[in-house]
């Protein structure tokens, strides 16, 4: 079957596209949350109706607003109160669930602001009482709380270094849950010994529960030795505000509560069910490039690596394809960039500039190529791109704009690049997040 440039990045989105619905609040949480005759399946508990008094919802995340409306459909006047926190712009109408908004990635007055409504509101259950928390990615950051001897500039410096030093989100989340009051499990504290019922939408590759949001209703093995190793590993001890420091020694030294452990009686009313992941909407653009007539190839792990060196791979991945086209190599995660220049953009449009520069390299291609790599919750850096779609033919336009890749990728400066070049796949909030996808298509 052969199949023209354009028609290969139309694929590409709508692949894309279909991946982002099957991963929607909408579609996921119905299979886990019903009323039938007056019992409540929430996960994998049967709950009647007279055996609990109120029932809150709360939560955090980029999707957390369409999880509430989704959870307002199936609940609906058994809600007594809740309110749930996402990012600006992403706030959708909703009943009995009140919506607030906050910053992303680094954390805001808002954040702050939102921890204090939730803790009061949760202050209201009792152990007769039941709690819906509805987490999705980015609640590590909207949800911000600042513990005493801390301000809110000293916690934004520290995640907006470990943001840009090229950590990995595991490593940045040990930090966050020891600079926080509910991050790392000690959110149950405030539950009044109410039944909590966690359902996660997953960002993190391993859907490590205690990772995703920082696992904010979960037991957390990670340490203060962790989270200062961590910071030093990287080399930001010295740069980090000096309350900080002095806070983590703190907690080196016994004076500040560690987060609670795996076995502690905290938790034994605390369930939590992964509602959606990354491997879901892989499987789902699998689906869709096999319906629009693709062979498929799922890269098996998720990619976790530097976006300049993983972006190299797939190129090279598909040069090397010998088989019959059309071929779709299909693969999520999330890669990670070490910021050092002064430009615009994201870890996808990097890696779709650092992909387009290995294109260059190897040009002639030995067959046409397009490329797409985005985030799944719409937003890729502090851009309004999701991410960038590139093929061979973008080069013959970059050399016609004269344009130097070099330059553009060793400034960080891919937005910028990319709007020359009318590469940016832009799509707005979509309501979900779980990491990023790429796709390579060969034809």
């Amino acid at each position: 079957m052969a199949i023209r440039s354009e028609k290969a990045r139309q694929h590409a989105i709508q692949i894309f596209t279909a991946a982002i619905r099957a991963v929607q609040p909408a579609t996921l949480l119905p299979q886990h949350l019903s009323v039938t005759n007056g019992i409540l399946r929430l996960g994998g508990d049967f709950i009647p109706r007279s055996s609990f008094r109120n029932l809150y919802v709360i939560g955090a995340g980029k999707a957390s607003a369409a999880m509430a409306v989704a959870t307002e459909q199936v609940l609906g006047d058994l809600i007594t109160d809740g309110l749930v926190t996402t990012k600006y712009g992403h706030s959708l109408p909703c009943e009995r669930i009140r919506i607030q908004e906050s910053a992303h990635p680094v954390p805001d007055e808002n954040g702050v602001r939102a921890v204090e409504q939730t803790v009061a509101l949760l202050r209201q259950a009792t152990p007769d009482d039941l709690v819906i928390c509805l987490i999705s990615g980015g609640a590590s950051a909207l949800w911000c709380d600042v513990p005493p001897g801390l301000t809110l500039p000293d916690v934004q410096k520290t995640f907006d270094l470990l943001i840009k030093s090229g950590a990995a989100i595991d490593e940045i989340n040990t930090v966050r849950k020891h600079l926080s009051a509910i991050k790392g499990g000690q959110l149950v504290r405030h539950c009044g010994g109410a039944r909590i019922f966690s359902f996660l939408i997953s960002d993190v590759t391993s859907d490590d529960l205690s990772v995703i949001a920082s696992g904010p209703t979960v037991a957390d093995a990670s340490t203060f030795q962790d989270a200062h190793a961590i910071l030093a590993a990287y080399g930001l001890i010295p740069q980090v505000p000096t309350p900080i420091r002095q806070h983590l020694e703190n907690g080196l030294n016994g004076q500040i509560p560690e987060t609670p452990k795996p076995g502690d009686a905290l938790f034994d009313r605390a369930t939590s069910t992964i509602i959606g992941s990354n491997r879901v909407a892989v499987q789902a653009a699998a689906q869709q490039a096999q319906s629009l007539g693709y062979q498929t190839h799922i890269v098996p792990e998720p990619i976790t690596g530097d976006a300049v060196t993983e972006a190299q791979m797939l190129v090279r991945q598909a040069a090397q394809y010998q088989g019959a086209p059309p071929l779709c190599i299909i693969q999520g995660g999330e890669t990670t960039v070490n910021v050092t220049g002064t430009g615009k953009g994201g870890r996808n449009q990097h890696f779709a500039l650092a992909a387009l520069n290995e294109l260059a390299h190897l040009s002639p291609f030995p067959r046409p190529l397009t490329l797409l790599s985005g985030g799944t919750d719409g937003t890729d850096g502090p851009t309004d791109a999701t991410g960038a779609l590139v093929d061979t033919d973008t080069l013959t336009l970059v050399n016609q704009k004269n344009l130097s890749i070099d330059t553009y990728l060793s400034n960080q400066d891919a937005y910028h690049f990319f709007n020359q070049t009318d590469s940016l796949l832009i799509t707005g909030p979509t309501q979900t997040n779980v990491m990023d996808l790429m796709l390579a298509i060969v034809t």
